[in-house]
């Protein structure tokens, strides 16, 4: 039996290189990366973070949730059929050709892969090109388990985001005039074990498979799960944000959850589940943005000082923990309300400085260090302001 095991989880490993979604996966990390990297350049005419920082920070929470996930789903023998995995990753692909994450949500992507599984086997009905039973056996109570589990995930993503990890942008205001905004963007890959039919496992205990189908033996199948999310912030902090959004997903993830353990009991509670979770997802996408709209620019200039609209990493500014957000009011005792401003009073300072930084709180502190030759000209402090590319034509 042990020996079965192993050689089923060697080849269910195996299996993933036939998924086309592990290659997508790469395909779509890449392609992400390059075109925000392009539009930073545009903005603020240098790259600001690296082409796998969507990635950042989620592997481990990406390994430890499919360990969670597939020690659950194969204990409960929970059995889905390969016709679902492989229709899942093709809704997956559909739903992220644009290269943006807005649609990685699983409440769309198991979500929609769920109600067309649902209506396949009605659409196969009147025809003889594709077998009417190759959609026949999903397991509906399965992939509910599977979307409040994702879920759950996708709120702990969230809540991850730091101030200086999320992605600021420019975007032209109703006056003509670039403010600054922030994407709270985040793509992850998550790797787990499912069982499907034929293979060399059999029955362990009596009531295993719990959730069967057509079948007698058994085997392992490694799923790369692609998740992801991008909102767009400018009216508050962006970590703010992203808290405020993270727990409304997690209520509604326990609700989902509640809908599919009843789905043991009543099936069509599993489409309850699903369509509250796509419903319920968009409502809290709808609610963030009509909020977000109603309140101030956070990132707008401002008479105290200088708002600082983002920080590069691994420069002065990030060594000193200066934080989105915060407003920068005088440099060497000097008030300052532009860039140039900055700029020539750290010139004037030699090789010492001294901010005065006004916080989240409204407080003053201060942040002192030595100017090195080899440090960034501005410390690494991003601000809202024109176009890079506008600015360099004009210069033109």
């Amino acid at each position: 039996m042990a020996e079965d095991w192993f050689i089923e989880l060697a080849k269910g490993i195996g299996r993933i290189f036939l998924n086309p979604l592990l290659y997508w996966t790469i395909v779509l990390i890449l392609l992400a990366g390059y075109i925000r990297i392009h539009r930073e350049r545009i903005n603020f005419g240098f790259k600001l973070f690296d082409v796998f920082s969507e990635c950042k920070n989620t592997w481990v929470l990406s390994i430890l949730s499919g360990l969670f996930i597939s020690i659950v789903f194969v204990g409960a023998g929970m059995i889905f059929s390969y016709e679902t995995i492989l229709l899942l990753g093709i809704v997956t692909i559909a739903l992220s050709i644009t290269a943006r994450f807005t649609m990685l949500s699983a409440s769309y992507t198991i979500g929609i892969t769920y109600l067309i599984l649902l209506l396949l086997p009605f659409l196969l009905e009147n025809q003889n090109a594709v077998n009417k039973e190759l959609f026949s056996n999903t397991n509906f109570i399965g992939l509910s388990f599977l979307l409040a589990i994702f879920l759950t995930v996708e709120s702990l993503l969230l809540k991850r985001n730091t101030r200086n990890t999320t992605f600021p942008d420019l975007e032209r205001g109703r006056r003509g005039v670039w403010t600054g905004v922030h994407h709270v963007k985040k793509l992850s890959v998550i790797p787990f074990f499912v069982v499907i039919p034929s293979g060399l496992i059999t029955p362990i205990v009596p009531f295993w498979p719990y959730f069967g189908m057509n079948g007698e033996t058994y085997s392992l199948l490694l799923v790369p799960f692609l998740l992801g999310f991008d909102h767009i912030v400018k009216g508050s902090i962006p970590e703010k944000a992203a808290l405020q959004i993270g727990r409304s997903i997690l209520i509604l993830s326990l609700f989902v959850l509640l809908l599919a353990v009843g789905s043991i009991y009543v099936g069509w509670l599993s489409l309850v589940a699903v369509v509250l979770a796509i419903l319920g997802r968009e409502y809290i996408s709808y609610k963030h943005r009509q909020s977000d709209k109603e309140k101030p620019n956070y990132f707008n200039k401002n008479e105290r000082g200088l708002k600082v609209l983002a920080i590069i990493p691994g420069t002065p500014a990030d060594r000193l923990g200066i934080l989105a957000g915060e407003t920068i009011v005088k440099v060497n005792r000097k008030k300052i309300n532009t860039m140039d401003e900055f700029y020539y009073g750290l010139q004037e300072s030699g090789a010492y400085f001294k901010l005065e930084i006004i916080g989240d709180n409204g407080e003053i502190r201060y942040v002192q260090s030595a100017l090195y030759e080899e440090d960034h000209h501005e410390l690494g402090i991003i601000t809202t302001g024109n176009r890079y590319r506008e600015n360099h034509s004009k210069a033109n």
